[in-house]
């Protein structure tokens, strides 16, 4: 029986610091949740990225287990009260991935203000469409923050660079905090209302699915954009799409969604939408980003285990 089972990649690097351990190493047990369970009966240790579901079930089968590794910060994939009932110690790689998410999120206003980045085709064709698009400068627009974390207030560090107006909404911070000290605090319908860009930085929770709907978009400005690398539930899709075709969204950026890979059912109503940029939830997966969150992941797992 392995001490420590991997379910998902996990660079070389990262996996010979677990070296004094007996290592169960396979990627395709994400898409096996029984194979999983039967390799995780007599593990001490799990390390999982987005995919894998850690489930009260696999917490029962598995009476040893005392630490789950999360190559990432979200964790809806990963029943907590029953992690806390059995003792199970979660740690996520917090903060390790957030200059890849904030930079993705300021190439993704960039590209959305300036149109023109996409018409290579059009031009090695022969076209000369300088005319076609309607393009913006990013200095001096606002953007809103939804979710004033970590990645959030990174986000809003590059932004205030490039001479952007911050603005911000958090109900989990009160009016001290010192994150306040980087962008204004507006309450969610003021900050629809005045963003040119809105970015969603939230977990996905009771209170946040489902938090972006037809009302909400219909409460933002019809040339602002819309950003998600927070979680796909957050926002409704549809209603991105059917804003888009309608001229009352501007442009939007998702790297996130409710199923992934995403099915024929979720795909359909996003065809053909304009000014729709569709990333498969690669934000925080820059070189630099992954190196960081493997080893801040292992040192998480060994430093639980080496305490027990």
């Amino acid at each position: 029986m392995a001490d420590i089972v991997v379910s998902e990649f996990l660079d070389d690097a990262a996996l010979a610091r677990l070296a004094a351990y007996e290592v169960h190493y396979d990627p395709d047990l994400v898409d096996h949740p029984e194979d999983l369970i039967e390799a995780c009966r007599g593990a001490r240790g799990l390390i999982v990225r987005n995919r894998t579901k850690v489930t009260r079930a696999l917490l029962e089968a598995a009476p040893k287990l005392e630490v789950v590794g999360r190559l990432g910060v979200g964790l809806d994939q990963i029943d907590l009260p029953a992690c806390a009932e059995h003792d199970v110690t979660v740690c996520p790689a917090s903060g390790a991935n957030a200059l890849a998410v904030a930079e993705y999120v300021i190439g993704s206003i960039f590209h959305l203000s300036r149109l023109s980045l996409s018409n290579t085709p059009a031009v090695l064709a022969g076209a000369w469409p300088r005319t076609k698009t309607r393009e913006w400068e990013v200095a001096g627009r606002t953007l809103g923050i939804i979710g004033f974390g970590h990645i959030g207030r990174m986000t809003a560090g590059l932004a205030r660079g490039l001479g952007m107006r911050i603005i911000a909404c958090d109900p989990f911070l009160d009016d001290h905090d010192p994150a306040w000290t980087e962008g204004e605090r507006r309450d969610l319908p003021a900050l629809l209302a005045e963003a040119d860009t809105v970015s969603l930085h939230v977990p996905l929770t009771d209170s946040t699915r489902g938090m972006i709907g037809a009302a909400e978009i219909d409460q933002m400005k019809t040339t602002a954009f819309l950003i998600n690398t927070a979680r796909g539930g957050v926002v409704d899709n549809e209603a991105v799409a059917t804003r888009l075709r309608d001229g009352k969204l501007g442009g939007a950026a998702l790297d996130v969604f409710e199923g992934e890979p995403l099915s024929a059912e979720q795909a359909f109503p996003l065809r053909d939408a304009p000014n729709l940029i569709l990333t498969p939830h690669i934000a925080g997966l820059t070189d630099e980003a992954l190196d960081r969150v493997s080893t801040m992941t292992v040192s998480n797992v060994l430093r639980v285990l080496e305490s027990n």
